[in-house]
């Protein structure tokens, strides 16, 4: 294995005798190539962005514009305005090259013109959202006015194909919602939560609050949205992630799992190669931006701000703050195994390497026999502990020498690779193997992750894959894109008849072990992280519930959202599991606006609470019962959609309270609403965002999504996946140590809600079928 050694392209010494020069030629070649490949990039990445910026147009057509602007002039017709004949007289040379000059002149400025005007215009169609509240699919007509918009956007997206970046300048800005709009639906959302006294008590709060301070709060907030891109993203990333002072294992990351009916191949080495050499080329995909964008229903575009940061990107540790970092260009990953740290060289002349030189490179790690540093093992533990302590322990151990170097090269890594020692198992008949594979990519050992970083690719012993993944930069949609596409190519390229990768190695640059000097204070302080991890991952009860009598196929069939549905399902057992109704957090996207992330829908509803009471209520019918749910689905799915089109509750309130601290003015109401804990907090991973991925020709090419730790102490973290049509997975994570809640208790109080739908559903159809019999 080779070892860490002084590389020195150019030295010089004077002694005695004179000068003496020294200088490696194979190391300023590899500089010189790696100049040339950083000018390539900036060249790429400049053209790139000229090209974003006069989308829907195309380059072309400027050349086209120029050529029939000057055609017109020099036959005799005056351009409007006769502008080239008021712009000649003023530029140098000759008459003609005057002329000629000044025709090109007007046309760049009529391109421009009518570029930047069709731009705008497809901004303001973009931000009509009535699209999103009429009904779809097959016996639904949508509005003359959705009909004219539809063909508008169209007509106005559809010159070009589209790049990543193409519709950021086109998207709208995040709305604003009026503070009475905001009020309202908040008391709406929480009153089947309080008794008669606590509502009066809290309506009475929320009338004081919007007739008072709410009015000079909304005004800063009014000048903040009109200043800024986005009014929630930038304050939501510092004081919701940066500024959190505890531990991100479990409390913030999340995870994500493999195909789990798929195993491709059993080799560690090969099945690292290949997923790494796809991330790889997702990421050049991102830097060309040749990755095409997500568009709703094939023409609404999603944000694609947050693909900037998915690789090359730290979250460095503050005393009060943290903050991302983010490198422009990274040209190695770092590996971990057995406790030691690796570079890993990921390019040769320019191009990515093979996935069987990557492999060889796997195998070199795997087959290494050396001990790790002192320290070293456990060294991830400071990124998994309290974030102050980490920020500390940096400055005082790792600011100089060898520390630095290493911490640098992890930290400027593309991401990281953990090439565990154990088996990652799904057996449907021990589902207990499947829970144990989220525990070790949810949190591992505790000090075998680099939580820090954007995410860490996390290989078993036996080929099964996963991820780890930080928060701050982006949500899990992004990920689970970038997941997709993995698994997708995968699928495709395949291994050869041994389960190796395909290909004969070209050039293998030897894996680098890095180099730690831990002082004892260093040492003790890594000792006291990984005693604050164990106990936290410790406390952590994981059940993955693998719900396969009916997926999605059977919800379409009932005609209700398929989203809607399981939220109903997930209401009516924790009914059933706490006795009680919770404030329930869903996350939705609102990256139909520029910068936008994540707003909060409120599952639990008045119209969701008669529903559940009416399914422990035996005098209810069955017909009393399906009007109930019928009425539920559709206040869930109105309230999605109002949190999508910037009409949610949490957010503003979020940054009222902000502008309310910045002021030094207290509010009982907002302090009162954002300390209420998210005893059910729930997430749906979506599926399906590439195109690569074609569930009918590779059906087993079906992610189990991934989860997250529960956000209460007393409470549950559900995160789900509507996988195919006849598959669900549930994530449900819980604390050991609070006596309310049980993982696989509330896994089989889920189990049992589906089948009750079901069975809800069913003998309404049988009901409405004997009724039309009778008729």
């Amino acid at each position: 294995m080779a070892e860490a050694h002084s590389a020195v392209a150019f030295s010089f010494s004077i002694t005695h005798e004179g000068w003496d020069v020294n200088f490696d030629r194979e190391v300023l070649h590899l500089v010189w190539q790696s100049g040339i490949r950083s000018w390539k990039k900036r060249f790429f990445r400049f053209k790139n962005n000229i090209k974003t910026g006069v989308y829907p147009a195309s380059l072309h057509s400027l050349w086209l514009t120029a050529a029939l602007v000057t055609a017109i002039h020099f036959v005799g017709y005056k351009v409007p305005f006769d502008l080239v004949g008021k712009v000649a007289p003023y530029l140098p040379g000759s008459s003609i090259t005057a002329h000629l000059a000044g025709s090109f002149l007007v046309a760049v400025l009529l391109w421009l013109f009518v570029i930047y005007s069709i731009r705008y215009t497809l901004k303001l169609l973009l931000m009509y959202k009535g699209w999103m509240y009429e009904a779809r699919g097959k016996g639904s007509s949508i509005s003359s006015v959705t009909k004219f918009w539809l063909a508008a956007v169209k007509l106005l997206s559809g010159w070009s194909t589209p790049m990543l970046y193409s519709f950021q300048g086109s998207l709208p800005r995040l709305p604003l919602p009026s503070v009475e709009d905001t009020i309202q639906r908040y008391l709406r959302s929480v009153r089947p939560l309080l008794d008669d006294e606590n509502y009066a008590r809290m309506e009475r709060h929320a009338n004081e609050f919007k007739d008072g301070i709410g009015v000079k709060l909304q005004r800063y907030l009014l000048l903040k949205s009109w200043w800024s891109t986005n009014y929630v993203s930038d304050w939501w990333e510092e004081y919701v992630y940066l500024r959190g002072r505890s531990p991100l294992m479990v409390n913030s990351n999340f995870y994500g799992i493999d195909a789990l009916l798929m195993h491709p191949s059993k080799i560690q080495a090969s099945r690292a190669a290949t997923i790494i050499h796809s991330c790889l080329q997702y990421r050049r995909l991102i830097e060309r931006q040749e990755l095409e964008p997500i568009l709703v229903q094939g023409l609404v575009p999603l944000c694609s701000w947050q693909y900037e940061r998915i690789f090359n990107t730290t979250r460095i540790p503050g005393i009060e703050t943290d903050k991302l970092v983010h490198v422009q260009d990274s040209k190695h990953i770092v590996v971990y195994h057995k406790g030691r740290y690796y570079k890993v060289l990921i390019y040769y002349k320019n191009r990515i390497l093979q996935p069987c030189e990557i492999e060889r490179q796997m195998q070199e790690i795997l087959d290494d026999t050396s001990t790790p540093c002192a320290g070293e093992e456990k060294l991830a533990a400071l990124t998994a502990g309290e974030r102050t302590t980490w920020a500390r322990t940096r400055a005082d151990n790792f600011s100089k020498g060898v520390n630095r170097f290493s911490l640098d090269t992890i930290e400027k890594a593309a991401f990281v690779v953990t090439l565990d020692s154990i088996p990652y198992e799904f057996d449907p008949a021990h589902p207990e193997k499947l829970d144990n594979y989220g525990r070790i990519l949810l949190h591992g050992k505790g000090h075998d992750r680099w939580f820090d970083k954007s995410f860490t690719l996390c290989i078993g012993s036996n080929g099964r894959i996963g991820f780890n993944a930080e928060h701050s930069w982006a949500d899990a949609p992004v990920m689970g894109h970038l997941w997709e596409y993995c698994i997708a190519t995968e699928a495709e390229n395949g291994y050869g008849e041994d389960g190796r990768t395909v290909g004969t190695p070209e050039f293998c640059p030897a894996p680098v072990r890095l180099q730690w000097d831990m002082s004892p204070k260093c040492l003790e302080a890594i000792e006291n992280s990984y005693l604050v991890a164990e106990k936290l991952l410790n406390d952590v009860e994981l059940r993955i519930y693998m719900h396969n009598a009916y997926g999605k196929g059977f919800m379409k069939l009932c005609r209700v959202s398929p989203d809607a549905y399981i939220q109903m399902a997930l209401q009516l057992a924790y009914y059933r599991d706490a006795g009680k109704f919770s404030l329930t957090y869903e996350a939705s996207m609102t990256r139909l606006f520029r910068e936008g992330r994540t707003e909060t829908v409120r599952p639990c509803t008045i119209e969701s609470a008669a529903w559940v009471k009416s399914m422990e209520d035996k005098s209810a019918t069955v017909e009393q019962r399906y009007k109930l749910l019928a009425a539920a689905t559709a206040r869930h799915q109105l309230g999605y959609q109002d949190a999508m089109c910037g009409k949610g509750i949490d957010r503003h309130l979020f940054c009222l309270y902000v502008v309310s601290k910045y002021l030094e003015v207290d509010s009982p109401f907002l302090k009162e609403v954002l300390s209420e804990p998210w005893r059910l907090s729930t997430s749906q991973t979506p599926h399906g965002q590439t195109s690569r991925l074609d569930l009918k020709k590779y059906p087993n090419c079906i992610s189990a999504g991934g989860g997250f730790g529960p956000v209460a102490d007393d409470g549950y973290g559900v995160s789900y996946i509507i996988a195919g049509e006849d598959f669900l997975f549930f994530h449900i994570s819980s604390k050991i140590s609070s006596p309310e809640t049980n993982s696989a208790r509330f896994a089989v109080a889920i189990e049992t809600a589906l089948s009750d739908m079901k069975n809800l559903f069913t003998e309404y159809k049988k009901l409405q079928q004997h009724k039309n019999g009778s008729a």
